[in-house]
């Protein structure tokens, strides 16, 4: 199904599906139970852009930890619960606006019950989420392997079980480390489906790898209308991966604001530290609210008319700085002043 025709999920105060914007999330990597701690990561993402954050709850203080972190933050919190349902119960209760749940790692069909019941009590979204290393060994048998059809079918086993208890405010997730296989289930899934999904490649790795990885998969599945919400999964510094979602959503033109900086690759003709100070540009420009192109460009020569196509741009040599407005020359200025200088015209920018 079409995200254009998705379920809508009400997550707190934000709502996903039938068409809404696609939300991006992340998860916390502090101990929960450290109220300080998280508190202070969740305040960097929701600054990063961040609109869902999940906390993992692997002990009942960290679901008693729900309340206070709630009071502090301003985003919807998702709780994440493996293997017992008392979590799951009492995450509710303190104030958790989704949980995410294995149906199959509950255990007994009364516990499931149990988390359903009070999901329903309170209108609580449950995001059946289902990963490709621990899908069920008859599904492994059956289709000779861990395959896309293996994590579909095992998704919407979950999913019936849910609904045979009188439930349908759900979400589903599925997750796999093979980006192909991961793209096929979604496919796969989304054609069978119109609950709202959220999207993402687990375990993709670092920051360099994880990146291309999410960007592959995410890309081919945003394009064909797959995905509600996203994550990009990385081993790194969570902020990293609101960063890369919002560039992923920006490239294929489904998010709106924030500046784009493009930069030319360097070559021989370049004789300004390039790398440097594009990654200074980029850095600079992540707190100021403009919906703009800036190119970064290291040749006096070829730069204004390479950076046509933005609205502003800087270009470098010898000694000597360039300042570009939509390709012509509006200023000369020495090159140690470059960035100060673009940053003075964005912060007046009108």
């Amino acid at each position: 199904m079409h995200r254009e025709h998705t379920r809508i999920v009400k997550i707190g105060d934000r709502v996903i599906g039938g068409g809404n914007p696609i939300l991006i999330q992340s998860m916390t990597n502090t101990s929960t139970e450290d109220i300080a701690a998280t508190v202070e990561q969740i305040h960097r993402l929701e600054k990063a852009g961040c609109e869902i954050v999940r906390c993992t709850v692997p002990t009942m203080e960290a679901a008693y930890a729900i309340a206070e972190i709630k009071k502090q933050i301003s985003i919807p919190l998702v709780a994440d619960i493996h293997f017992d349902y008392k979590m799951a119960i009492a995450s509710m209760e303190n104030g958790a606006d989704k949980i995410r749940i294995n149906p199959g790692n509950i255990g007994k069909k009364e516990n499931v019950a149990a988390v359903v019941n009070m999901a329903k009590e309170r209108s609580i979204p449950i995001r059946v989420g289902v990963n490709s290393g621990s899908l069920e060994k008859p599904l492994i048998e059956k289709y000779n392997g861990v395959t896309a059809q293996g994590i579909v079918e095992s998704a919407l086993d979950k999913v019936k079980m849910i609904e045979d208890l009188g439930y349908d405010n759900l979400v589903i997730s599925i997750k796999s480390s093979d980006v192909l296989m991961c793209v096929r289930a979604h496919e796969l899934l989304a054609a069978q489906t119109n609950y709202p999904l959220h999207v993402g490649i687990t375990e993709s790795g670092t920051l360099l790898g994880g990146n291309i990885k999410s960007g592959v998969g995410l890309g081919i599945m945003l394009y064909q209308g797959i995905g509600d919400t996203i994550r990009v999964s990385l081993t790194g510094d969570p902020v990293e991966e609101i960063k890369s979602a919002k560039l992923i959503l920006r490239t294929l033109g489904l998010r709106k604001g924030g500046i784009e900086v493009v930069s030319c690759p360097t070559c021989g003709r370049t004789k300004i530290d390039l790398i440097q100070l594009a990654n200074q540009v980029e850095e600079m420009v992540q707190d100021i609210p403009l919906d703009i192109k800036v190119a970064v460009m290291g040749c006096a020569v070829n730069g204004p008319g390479e950076a046509r196509e933005a609205d502003i741009g800087i270009a470098g040599g010898m000694g000597e700085g360039l300042l570009i407005r939509k390709g012509e020359i509006i200023r000369k200025v020495p090159e140690e002043q470059l960035l100060e200088t673009l940053r003075e015209e964005l912060l007046h920018w009108n």
